[in-house]
């Protein structure tokens, strides 16, 4: 057996102690690369933030590169949970710590936060994230023409708000947001920039989509984490028995799916139209345009017990017109919803989220959500 092979055992014999055989920093399985300058076992996705860190971290193939025996040594001593214990020993529980789904600013935003930042090595620090308000300018998607323009955002823990003005110095906001309806969740593969950020928010009962990126991927992530710290203060006031376990989940959530599916409109003769489909936790909206500032209509997706379903196929005799042939129904109490999707995977993947949703008993707040949208409709 070869040195190297012999090293390649060794390695995978300390990967068997617990917490080293996920990645370190996103937690994804099975991790093929070692930092031998920090103990730590990480994902191949991982390893290339690493790389960008040369003089904090040391980055090395299990199975392809040279170890020297104190190397190994060094890993066997250290590992993941007791080098988290050291480099997350503080981390705010409403901070994001992203997972291997992640994009990628989010994630090297993290390891650089936790080795090159050391942000959360002491407990006591004080964190950006909680300064009370957050002023700075990010480039805005503009509604009508789609140009991206800078803009001033003022997040403020005090007024409970996030305010954006169209000009620095204005007086007035051109949006004056409610923290307690935001959801943040990074797009960058649809707004076409790597740090991109889509904010929601209800407005007037609507869904209103903001789209922002800066530069800066510190940046961004800092006002994503900003806006949670904020929202984190918001919901212990509003619940004041909740535990954090209890109130991080309802801070900034990822959508469930997005993409196009065809759909007809109420009365089924209309013709079925391409649309941007997005769903969050119960709500299913539908854009014309997947950067749309407000969708075109929601489906609100309630409890089986309450009359409502989903099934594979279209009601028989529905005139389908479109290009897409796979066809999925919605039954609401109100009425029927179709669609259909391009392929076959899709619509099971849709129908899969919309049944595990269908399934799951709601919360009050989700109850009262559902009035409000029988009482608009």
């Amino acid at each position: 057996m070869s040195a190297n092979e012999r090293a390649t055992r060794a390695l995978r014999e300390i990967q068997q102690i617990p917490g080293n055989d996920a990645c370190a920093d996103c937690g994804a399985p099975d991790p093929g690369w070692g930092s031998c300058s920090l103990g730590v076992f990480i994902c191949l996705a991982c390893s290339g933030i690493h790389r960008n860190i040369p003089d904090i971290s040391k980055v090395k193939s299990l199975s392809l590169s040279r170890w020297e025996d104190h190397e190994m040594q060094f890993m066997a001593e250290n590992g993941n949970e007791l080098m988290k214990s050291k480099y997350e020993a503080a981390v705010p529980v409403y901070y994001y710590k992203p997972t291997h789904k992640d994009c990628q600013v989010l994630r090297e935003q993290w390891i650089r936060a936790k080795y090159e930042r050391k942000e959360f090595s002491e407990p006591g620090k004080n964190f950006t994230y909680e300064e009370g308000t957050r002023d700075g300018v990010l480039m805005k998607r503009g509604r009508d023409n789609g140009q991206f323009l800078s803009r001033r955002f003022v997040l403020s823990e005090r007024e409970g708000t996030l305010k954006y003005f169209t000009k620095y110095d204005a007086k007035e906001p051109k949006a004056v947001i409610k923290v307690d309806t935001i959801n943040a969740t990074f797009q960058p593969e649809k707004i076409g920039n790597p740090n991109g950020l889509q904010i929601t928010y209800l407005k007037d009962y609507s869904t209103r989509n903001v789209f922002v990126y800066h530069e800066n991927g510190k940046e961004v992530v800092d006002w994503f984490n900003s806006i949670r710290a904020v929202q984190l203060h918001y919901l212990k006031v509003a619940f004041p028995g909740a535990t954090d376990a209890e109130l991080v989940p309802k801070l900034t959530r990822n959508f469930l799916k997005e993409g196009y599916m065809e759909k007809t409109g109420p009365r089924q003769t209309e013709g079925f139209k391409k649309r941007w489909f997005t769903l969050d936790q119960r709500r299913l909206m539908y854009f014309k345009d997947p950067l749309d500032a407000f969708a075109k209509g929601e489906v609100f997706l309630g409890n089986r017990d309450h009359g409502y379903n989903v099934s594979l196929g279209l009601p028989a005799g529905t005139h389908c017109n479109g290009a897409w042939q796979h066809g999925i129904t919605i039954e609401t109490p109100e009425r029927l919803f179709l669609f259909t999707c391009e392929m076959e995977s899709d619509q099971q993947d849709w129908v899969k989220h919309f049944s595990d949703i269908m399934s799951a008993p709601m919360s009050p707040q989700e109850y009262t959500m559902e009035a409000m949208f029988k009482h608009r409709h």
